[in-house]
């Protein structure tokens, strides 16, 4: 938001990626990053935050990405110290600071996960949810029978700094995302305190149909415009013709 002598515009677009994250990010801070694999990951923050060189960060993201992208290029750098994630089977710096002792890892499952930010998003402090169940993932959590059925306790969270990518958005910070990548990206985008989204189109604000929205923007405090983004491929199956 810039302010002109007594009016507020609601502007949100910053000039790149390193600049709109200089000044809100820290050591030992808690993130939302979205993406699924490496569909739909805000890759130009992630680049401008592995270069702001802060460290002992918890990434609460469906994956840590692969060696060399996404969530990859903090492992490769060792400014992780903790990742809240469903699955992790795509990288090999994770498994080997896992094993080691460097990383900390919080298994949650992949739709506790999405609640997780959605219901801190949405001010709830906790849900129940029969998913862990009878497994570790239930073990020092409150149980709880409700017709007859058990249910656990989970933790809605409030990320410090939630980082989402965006295939449109407007300079208000109303965004649009396109098919897989509509995935994690509007839950991480309402839990942050601090929300900033990379989009590949930017349009002038009502150019944007109301009823297309998927995130608001009032969840969205900064905008970054990365026009030719990377879309790399997680894994390539071939077979011979």
């Amino acid at each position: 938001m810039s302010r002109t002598g007594s009016s507020v515009t609601l502007q949100k677009l910053w000039p790149d990626a390193a600049t709109a994250l200089h000044d809100i990010v820290r050591d030992g801070m808690l993130l939302a990053i979205g993406g699924f694999g490496l569909c739909g990951i805000p890759e130009a923050l992630i680049v401008a935050l592995r270069d702001t060189g802060v460290c002992n960060l918890t990434i609460a993201s469906n994956n840590a990405g692969v060696d060399g992208w996404g969530i990859g290029l903090l492992l490769q750098t060792g400014q992780v110290k903790k990742m809240i994630s469903s699955y992790v089977g795509e990288n090999s710096a994770f498994e080997r600071q896992y094993l080691s002792g460097e990383l900390e890892i919080e298994f949650c499952p992949q739709g506790t996960l999405a609640e997780r930010m959605r219901a801190g998003g949405a001010g709830i402090p906790g849900f129940y949810t029969r998913t862990g169940v009878g497994t570790l993932a239930a073990e020092g959590k409150e149980h709880k029978e409700f017709d007859g059925v058990t249910y656990i306790l989970e933790r809605g969270f409030r990320a410090d700094v939630a980082l989402v990518k965006a295939w449109k958005a407007d300079l208000h910070g109303n965004l649009i995302y396109r098919r897989t990548a509509r995935n994690f990206n509007p839950g991480a985008a309402t839990c942050g305190k601090i929300t900033v989204a990379e989009a590949e189109i930017i349009v002038e604000p009502g150019e944007i149909d109301p009823d297309e929205i998927h995130t608001p923007g009032i969840f969205v405090h900064r905008l970054v415009h990365n026009s030719d983004p990377e879309k790399r491929i997680e894994k390539r199956t071939t077979r011979k013709v």
